[in-house]
């Protein structure tokens, strides 16, 4: 039977970081992952780094719902459809603001017998975790039903702290499996069990937040990503964007994590939408991303 194992975790906590690691070591086992990819504005950006190396008819990118709710339907259905494989697994990665809960709950009704139930993988950022003011409810409730959590951003962080995060996961959810990325052994994943906790229920519309995206023109220089970042409001919690950069041919990837840490990087491929300025958090709006991009513009080198 073939497992279904679904990464959730706060905005910016790592998911994609932990679901390219998972493809490349079943990939090195002769595994066969299946991709599915959901974000509120465009999960092709993402998608375009696991087609490089999977098969390009394996990656699923959902876009526009999220698919703890509105887009449940249509994940099951891209489900039901995955072709059998010799040695099959399904990776799903759920936007950063999914009621996971929710999502564990209705995931596996309807799906075909071949599949074993759906187990969930908690992201969580050691560095920030519980310090999320009034989003500290989403976080938290998103490992509630977590068969196994691993921990990320650990760089500069007191064993103090370490400590006190893991003490506080195993308050909210005693029963999951604790690790990091450089421990994690993928061999084990498969094997995980589908957790049956407690659970209590977080006010849905909390995890539903505004997002849009924007035509972004070429940049002149890589200064005017940091400036068009800089003036996007912090409430803005991720900020993605990709574009060419002066006489570049290849495109360039950037995103703001809800720390405000900027992060640039070469865009393997060509998106398929374009360049792309899209953000995701409370109070989102064109308007925003608008003037964020004509700060850029006048950026000097």
């Amino acid at each position: 039977m073939e497992a279904i194992i679904t990464v959730v975790g706060f905005l910016g906590a790592g998911k994609t970081t932990l679901l390219k690691q998972l493809t490349n070591r079943f990939l090195s086992n002769d595994w066969q992952p299946y991709i599915i990819l959901n974000d509120y504005e465009n999960a092709y950006i993402d998608a375009q780094d696991f087609i490089i190396k999977n098969n390009p008819k394996w990656v699923k990118a959902l876009s526009g719902s999220c698919i703890c709710c509105s887009g449940i339907d249509q994940l099951r259905q891209y489900i039901n459809g995955i072709p059998e494989r010799k040695k099959g697994v399904v990776l799903i990665e759920a936007n950063g603001t999914s009621d996971a809960c929710t999502l564990m709950e209705f995931l596996g009704v309807g799906l075909k017998d071949r599949f074993l139930p759906p187990i969930q993988i908690s992201v969580v950022d050691v560095k920030n975790w519980q310090k999320r003011g009034e989003h500290n409810t989403l976080e938290a409730n998103q490992i509630q039903t977590s068969s196994l959590i691993v921990l990320t951003h650990l760089e500069n962080i007191s064993k103090h702290r370490k400590t006190a995060v893991i003490s506080s996961l195993k308050n909210i959810n005693p029963l999951a499996e604790i690790t990091t990325l450089e421990l994690l052994d993928e061999t084990l994943i498969p094997q995980l069990k589908p957790i049956k906790n407690q659970i209590k229920k977080l006010d849905h519309l909390q995890s539903h937040w505004s997002s849009c995206s924007i035509d972004l023109p070429k940049l002149s220089h890589l200064n005017a990503i940091k400036t068009i970042c800089n003036n996007i409001p912090q409430h803005i919690l991720r900020v993605k964007g990709c574009t060419h950069i002066a006489a570049d041919n290849h495109y360039t990837y950037f995103e703001r994590t809800p720390d405000g840490t900027v992060s640039i990087r070469k865009f393997n491929g060509v998106p398929i939408t374009g360049s792309k300025l899209l953000c995701i958090g409370p109070r989102s709006s064109i308007v925003i991303l608008e003037k964020a991009i004509e700060a850029g513009l006048q950026t000097k080198n």
